[in-house]
């Protein structure tokens, strides 16, 4: 399930965030973010493929709604990463994922399966969007925010970008995402 938790900053003590705002409904989260410039759309492929499909089988399958994305935006870059509990570098890229950041691109992300946590720092709100398989996020260039992939990551996304050279990160160094529930958290209480 998809969803979305708006905490107000202002509302916190001492740098814990309170009881956010919930959205399930997608209208509603869609909504949502698109007050704040966040694309947020559910895709369906073009046809079935085996969950070990290669990527071009995997973005063949999507290929409508890319070439609808990139001659929106000229993306330039585009591929599937695919980490899995097993991924021997998990923890580290879950670390550096974490710490707050922004790009000069936008950074987007379709899942295929899996999910993942995003969480957007925007003026005095924190927008947590837990995307599902069959959810498109795009958050606009210099945008402050960070993503969990769980302790034991599982999640295959098609990534764009308008820049040849991928995924490029200024990290702010604001402790502040260490104080928010974690995608294992989040998942666990929606059990």
């Amino acid at each position: 399930m998809s969803l979305l938790t708006v905490y107000n900053l202002a509302d916190g003590i001492d740098g814990q965030p309170r009881q956010g705002e919930r959205y399930t409904d997608f209208n509603a989260i869609h909504e949502q973010l698109d007050a704040i410039s966040v694309q947020f759309e559910r895709w369906t492929a073009n046809n079935e493929f085996a969950a070990d499909a290669d990527q071009e089988t995997i973005l063949a399958a999507y290929a409508d709604a890319i070439a609808r994305l990139t001659e929106q935006y000229g993306f330039q870059s585009i591929d599937v990463i695919n980490v899995t509990p097993d991924h021997p570098e998990k923890t580290a890229l879950r670390q550096k994922f974490l710490a707050e950041h922004v790009h000069d691109d936008f950074e987007v992300r379709f899942f295929i399966e899996g999910c993942g946590l995003f969480y957007l720092h925007v003026a005095d709100k924190i927008y947590a969007v837990l995307c599902e398989q069959g959810d498109l996020i795009s958050v606009p260039a210099n945008t402050t925010h960070w993503f969990d992939m769980g302790e034991n990551p599982h999640f295959k996304t098609i990534r764009l970008f308008t820049t040849p050279y991928g995924w490029v990160a200024t990290f702010t160094g604001n402790p502040l995402a260490e104080t928010f529930p974690t995608l294992d958290q989040t998942v666990a209480e929606l059990s």
